[in-house]
């Protein structure tokens, strides 16, 4: 058993012995932004606090910084404070679509210096399997101190632009084969993908049902034929809003394919400036 710090996916019976890690749900739908705190309402893994996509893992839109851009450091490290979380709190986050709004969270808590934080492998599906109940009642939080220690683990679209023509960056596209392709684009205004990108579609993370993560090592042959002869650090993880692409970024942490970088305004950004390239 690795090390609590070390952890980047944990399971329901993990999760079901340790009742003082800090539990975080995160479930949400893209076209109903109510549904995860109404879900939440009606029954959620004890202890667990909400978290909103819009709300609490994001920051204010301007129109040209894409969907979901990260929030102020100030606001969120507040907001994990009064959720109780330190330095020494381990965090499971957890959601009903595959871990791809719990993988945004295990994201910015790394980006932010803590690294005790993990993903519910299978999430809410996965409770449910091993026969877990779930309440209603909203958890009394101690608040605690959370101090932000900023890393360097997100690029700019300055940094996404001046890639372009390098053979040695990889921009990773974690979007559905259509979206990428540009067809049957329902979120954003524009479809397409930024030039050079490949996609990896984040649910190709996931066993046949959609539920569990598959295991490190197809993982890391799967993507390793992505990479090809590049470092995991080499690689761009983007999507539409800087969500799913979380999802890939797990995935190659979980291959041991340490070290990619996340572009948090993603396709919706890229595509707010219509001087920049589009590729179909």
């Amino acid at each position: 058993m690795s090390a609590p710090g070390s952890r980047l996916l944990v399971s329901a019976d993990e999760l079901a012995a340790h009742p003082e890690w800090r539990v975080f749900d995160c479930r949400h739908d893209l076209k109903n932004t109510e549904y995860g705190r109404q879900a939440y309402a009606r029954g959620h893994i004890p202890g667990a606090v909400f978290l909103h996509l819009d709300e609490d893992l994001s920051g204010a839109k301007t129109g040209r910084n894409g969907r979901h851009p990260l929030p102020e450091v100030a606001a969120f490290a507040a907001r994990m404070s009064a959720c109780g979380v330190d330095a020494e709190t381990q965090v499971v986050a957890y959601d009903n679509e595959g871990g791809i709004f719990a993988s945004r969270l295990w994201w910015m808590l790394r980006w932010l210096g803590h690294d005790k934080v993990a993903v519910l492998d299978g999430g809410l599906a996965g409770w449910k399997r091993s026969k877990r109940a779930l309440e209603e009642p909203v958890p009394e939080v101690a608040p605690r101190n959370f101090v932000a220690r900023t890393r360097a683990l997100a690029v700019d679209t300055a940094e996404v632009a001046a890639s372009l023509d390098s053979r040695n960056m990889l921009i990773l596209d974690a979007r559905s084969p259509e979206r990428f392709r540009g067809e049957n684009e329902t979120l954003d205004p524009v479809g397409g993908h930024i030039p050079g990108a490949v996609n990896r579609f984040y649910f190709e993370n996931l066993d046949d049902a959609g539920c569990f993560f598959k295991p490190a090592a197809e993982l890391r042959a799967e993507f390793a034929a992505v990479l090809e002869d590049r470092a995991p650090a080499a690689v761009i993880q983007q999507c539409g809003s800087g969500v799913t692409a979380c999802h890939n970024l797990l995935a190659m942490e979980v291959a041991g394919l340490s070290g990619s970088k996340l572009y948090p305004g993603s396709w919706s950004e890229w595509c707010a400036d219509p001087a920049r390239p589009v590729a179909r």
